[in-house]
């Protein structure tokens, strides 16, 4: 009797196990809202990065038309009549304007650059690049200085 008494205590004992089977379809069910929600997450503007290293403007291009934008957030253009006095944007938007025809109309390819303080508001920047593109130019670089590493 005591070997079927035993027999009968092993039939009784709790099976232990952990069921996995709710996990995984948790799982699958956070990979699924995961999978539709990330493409939903990439907003903005579409940019192209820069590369690692920089090109330089070529020597022999015309001279660029250059917006530098200070810390206060003032305007300069180095095409107009005093290039070290603040502009404002109506009257920088017509000088880049017709400078900009007047270059396409002798078949030359404007190059046309923002160059920002270091410590300038980003949205002054963004601005110029704004005021620029409104002012007819297709592509708008920014100036930057190398890097004291890359050297």
């Amino acid at each position: 009797m005591n070997t079927s008494k035993s027999s009968s205590q092993q039939r009784r004992r709790p099976i232990i196990e952990i069921n996995v089977v709710p996990y995984i379809d948790i799982m699958l069910v956070l990979l699924i809202i995961f999978m539709v929600t990330t493409p939903l997450l990439t907003q903005g503007v579409k940019i192209h990065l820069p590369q690692a290293s920089t090109q330089t403007i070529p020597a022999d291009k015309a001279h660029p038309i250059i917006v530098s934008v200070d810390v206060k957030g003032n305007y300069y253009l180095n095409i107009s009549a005093n290039p070290n006095t603040p502009i404002d944007p109506i009257t920088l938007h017509n000088i880049v304007s017709s400078q900009l025809k007047s270059e396409i109309q002798q078949n030359q390819t404007p190059i046309v650059l923002v160059k920002g303080d270091n410590n300038a508001n980003y949205g002054n920047v963004v601005q110029a690049m704004v005021l620029l593109q409104q002012a007819g130019a297709s592509n708008v670089g920014l100036v930057t200085q190398p890097d004291a590493n890359s050297r």
